[in-house]
């Protein structure tokens, strides 16, 4: 379904991962799956910390045999926020395990296909946990037409050729969504490839899906994690098949040297744009054209930087502008990022985030969680951003990778309802969370 990068780039990766110091060999092969949504004790993309017996979580017995922690949805209303179903799972209303073989997944970053349509993709997903390999697939993808979240987030059957159904199905296999982009599968070499952000651009006569994703390396202690690099894959098609853009790989390594061959530079400051969100600028103002582009570096406790670029740009990286901070502004060269902390939009630490701009508070919005969630708010896309507000507490529900939902009525025109896709390790799913931005 969709391309692995080239030999020469992973070769070149190679090199670039031996020169800082780590030599691996650079083998491919399927791996095996070792996270702990199937009873495992390692770590994952969403690993907190407290693995599935964590403080307000379930027990780590699942209700459903072989298929994972998820336990029922115990309602939450706080003063803010309030829970509106489970999104993924066996528990859910979409029976995410019957339909698509999807027994426990993460992030649901959530954007419009330029259509109407919402699409959402998902980190490290799992199946049938007794299976070869547990069924895991790096990630994988939802599609949904809902527009009315109050009672929760729909997602309709899956269709083998459907380019609109609720997910991408193969032909014979009509109840398991397929990985969008590959991975090697190999710890300390490429663990797994897991999508940051996601986008839809004018392209030709229609729309071109974009995701862009980083390639894990390895797991750390909690929160921290390494990644190889980020890149952009994009799909014609709906999200049924993706192409990694080989020219907007941004290898992550401690150095800044050139490459032999046409390959980019590597850039001691590609390690400040690992993991991503993407937002369009503010309709009307100076900002419009521009897709601003929020960057961290890899694991849970770096700052966010900024970048951005005209929408026909998006696979250009030599167009790209990077905020070098007041003084300077806006600089064309990623390696002319100041190292001072004077680039910094939102200081240390930021998580998993999603940005967008929201007609009802008349302020782009920004969402961070791990553990609690919290929200902040700007005039410009540098900021200066508000201090957090906590929508959602750390005791309360312990989640993290708010995703915010494009449709939601505060993010289309005047009206205070904010819906987010959000992750709970121990139960390993996405559920979806309802804010009430005028008690802000």
């Amino acid at each position: 379904m969709s391309s692995r990068l080239t030999t020469s780039v992973r070769l070149a990766l190679a090199g670039v991962i031996a020169f800082s110091g780590t030599a691996i060999a650079l083998t491919t092969g399927a791996g095996v799956a070792h996270a702990a949504p199937c009873g495992n004790a390692s770590t994952g993309s969403s690993f907190l910390g407290f693995g599935s017996s964590g403080p307000s979580g379930s027990a780590g017995s699942s209700n459903v045999p072989n298929l994972g922690p998820q336990a029922p949805l115990v309602p939450y209303v706080g003063q803010i926020s309030r829970t509106a179903g489970w999104v993924t799972g066996p528990l859910s209303s979409n029976r995410t395990f019957s339909r698509f073989g999807i027994s426990g997944t993460d992030l649901g970053v959530a954007w419009d296909n330029g259509r109407g349509q919402t699409l959402m993709a998902f980190g490290d997903t799992f199946g049938n946990c007794n299976a070869a390999g547990q069924q895991w697939r790096h990630n994988v993808l939802l599609r949904t037409d809902d527009d009315n979240l109050a009672n929760g987030l729909s997602v309709p059957d899956g269709r083998a050729g459907d380019v609109t159904s609720g997910s991408v199905i193969a032909p014979g296999q009509p109840n398991y969504a397929q990985e969008l982009i590959p991975s090697v599968g190999i710890s300390n070499v490429e663990v797994t490839t897991i999508p940051t952000a996601a986008i839809s651009l004018p392209h030709g006569n229609g729309y071109r899906q974009y995701i862009n994703y980083m390639s894990v390396r390895s797991w750390g202690s909690p929160g921290n994690w390494v990644t190889n690099f980020s890149a952009i894959a994009h799909s014609d098609d709906n999200g049924q098949t993706w192409t990694t853009d080989q020219d907007t790989i941004l290898i992550n390594a401690p150095v800044s040297l050139r490459l032999p061959g046409e390959f980019r530079p590597v850039e001691y400051n590609n390690g400040k744009f690992q993991q991503n969100a993407w937002v369009r600028g503010r309709p009307g103002t100076a900002d419009e054209g521009y897709v601003y582009q929020y960057g961290t570096p890899n694991g849970r406790f770096g700052a966010a930087f900024l970048a951005r670029f005209k929408a026909e740009d998006i696979l250009d990286l030599d167009a790209y502008e990077y905020w070098a901070g007041k003084g300077p502004g806006w600089v064309h060269d990623i390696a002319a990022i100041p190292d001072d902390g004077s680039a910094v939009v939102v200081r240390q630490p930021v998580t998993e985030l999603s940005v967008a701009w929201s007609p009802y508070l008349e302020k782009y919005v920004m969402l961070v969680g791990d553990n609690d969630i919290t929200l902040r708010t700007a005039d410009r896309p540098e900021g200066p951003w508000s201090n957090p507000r906590t929508v959602v507490p750390r005791g309360a529900l312990v989640l993290y990778g708010p995703m915010m939902l494009p449709n939601s009525p505060a993010l289309q025109g005047d009206s205070k309802e904010l819906y987010f896709n959000a992750s709970r390790w121990s139960d390993y799913n996405v559920m979806l969370i309802r804010t009430d931005l005028s008690k802000l």
